[in-house]
């Protein structure tokens, strides 16, 4: 069956190839429909999608109440710029800060520009609350994490791939061993520091998860320094782990919490900074913005995706089904021992990890082989292969993914 009204798969790609930047080098596969958990090629391929857009579209492709949102919003009023009031913007950080259990919601477009106006908070509050002297102002950041793209933000980086060549890098931070508790202890007593900033589990770096008790002990250090801590949700967030929050597993409240991805179920850009006034305002008029930042259509969406988060439960199913896909991958590698070392995750955001190099071509393979057999994954950093389906996802689906995945791996010569 091909889709109607789109072009061929060969024409995309070599359109791509020919006017578009190549800064991705994604899995040759192209995409022109989603409904729920489901994708398909301009022909028609139907494909089960186990990345979800990195977690930007935990509530399935194209739900029906988001896109109505969307659709409702547009027809009426789409942007004004902060230089006005709009009747959405003050409602839908009432609803943001409300579910989240915060005074304040600063938002943005995307997660980058989330992380981004953290660290600017995190700065001007530690200059302004806790006398830093100017300029002086430490973040204590962690290996192996991605915060996104910007300068900035890869001024923290640890990796080649996002640093190589983009150098001079901004001044201000110290990198720490995610998970290594000691470190931070010392490293938190320079009274220069202002924040601590952590993804709870570390998803591009594969499916990093901090040893148990470690975030809690961090907010203990922060608290007893006089320290913000700041927790990137951006992925992790929105019901991804199976809690609303990855940092609800330990029972966290960050000083400042970074949304992303999911905040809009992958209909157009949306993030957020939340936190409390004792924080947030600090910023004052002129000194931080966004012409998009808080738009009536973000601000519509925004609303109607985290009500479906709500409503149908989405965190409790990813819990649920997070529990039956480690089972069947840890089956799955003790018949494959040779090919698979590592099973790890939280919720619906997991990862298998091969037996193979980070240069090797192990994990780009086996994805070729789940495309043709109608499953979407991606590798990442070349031997691990993140598994993260969209959260509406139904039992039977699981396991018929299970199955794919499994024929997959069983059948693979090494």
């Amino acid at each position: 069956m091909v889709l109607e009204h789109f072009i061929s798969s060969a024409e995309a790609i070599a359109l791509e190839d020919q006017y578009g930047a190549h800064n991705y080098h994604p899995i040759p596969v192209v995409l022109a429909k989603g409904e729920g958990v489901f994708l398909y090629s301009p022909e028609g391929v139907k494909y089960y999608d186990f990345l979800s857009a990195y977690s930007a579209v935990n509530q399935g492709h194209c739900h029906p109440k988001i896109i109505q949102a969307l659709i409702d919003q547009a027809q009426t009023l789409t942007l004004t710029s902060r230089a006005f009031y709009n009747n959405r913007l003050g409602e839908t950080e009432k609803f943001i800060a409300e579910f989240f259990g915060y005074d304040k919601v600063l938002m943005m477009n995307s997660g980058a520009e989330a992380n981004e106006s953290a660290l600017k908070l995190a700065r001007k509050w530690g200059y302004e609350k806790k006398k830093i002297p100017a300029n002086q102002a430490v973040i204590l950041a962690v290996g192996g994490n991605f915060h996104g793209r910007t300068l900035g933000i890869i001024s923290a980086s640890t990796d080649p791939s996002s640093t190589t060549n983009f150098g001079p890098f901004l001044p201000g931070f110290e990198i720490l061993e995610y998970g290594n508790l000691e470190a931070m202890e010392k490293a938190i007593q320079n009274p220069n520091v202002c924040s601590v900033w952590i993804e709870p589990i570390q998803g591009e770096a594969g499916v990093m998860i901090p040893p148990a008790g470690y975030l809690k002990a961090v907010e203990l250090l922060c608290k007893k320094y006089n320290v913000l801590f700041m927790i990137d949700e951006v992925q992790t967030g929105i019901a991804r782990t199976g809690k609303l929050l990855a940092s609800d597993h330990e029972g966290v409240r960050p000083d400042v919490l970074i949304l992303g991805k999911a905040l809009s179920g992958g209909v157009l850009p949306v993030s957020a900074v939340l936190a409390d006034d004792e924080v947030m305002l600090v910023i004052k008029p002129g000194q931080h913005g966004s012409t998009y930042g808080g738009n009536p259509l973000a601000c519509a969406v925004a609303v109607a995706a985290l009500t479906v988060i709500k409503d149908e439960n989405l965190a409790e199913n990813a819990a649920r089904l997070g529990e039956i896909f480690r089972a069947r991958m840890t089956s799955l590698q003790e018949k494959r021992p040779d090919l698979i070392t590592h099973v790890r995750g939280k919720g619906l955001l997991n990862a298998v990890v091969l037996n193979d190099s980070e240069e090797g071509s192990m994990g780009w393979d086996l994805c070729m082989l789940l495309a043709e057999n109608g499953l979407l994954a991606k590798p990442t950093h070349g031997n691990i292969i993140r598994f993260a389906p969209p959260l509406v996802m139904t039992e039977a689906q699981m396991n018929d993914c299970c199955e794919i995945i499994e024929k997959v791996f069983v059948n693979f010569q090494i």
